[in-house]
């Protein structure tokens, strides 16, 4: 993917308390820091910017989204994902986003 920048982190997988929650891996804040800083201006509404996530061999098209209260991007991570990546709730992970 010319032109796209690589972040490669770990993150612990966690799951908003709301009813039927969403799964989540946070990006570390000096990443999000440095996404902001030199590609926000990709962002399309409400802080959302395409990407390309990798989880061990598993790779799929998604977004991250900048969540203001946290001060981070967050990782929406959809049941396929974590199906087809083998992990769980609370488990701590190497992923690699392109944006």
């Amino acid at each position: 993917m010319e032109g796209k920048i690589t972040y490669q982190f770990t993150s612990r997988i966690w799951k908003h308390d709301a009813p039927g929650g969403w799964y989540f891996a946070s990006l570390p804040k000096d990443i999000s820091k440095e996404i902001r800083a030199q590609l926000k201006w990709q962002e399309q509404g409400w802080g959302r910017m395409t990407a390309v996530a990798i989880i061990d061999t598993y790779e799929w098209q998604t977004a991250i989204w900048f969540d203001t209260k946290l001060d981070t991007y967050l990782l929406p991570i959809k049941a396929e994902a974590r199906k087809n990546a083998h992990i769980a709730l609370d488990e701590e992970i190497v992923i690699s986003i392109r944006v």
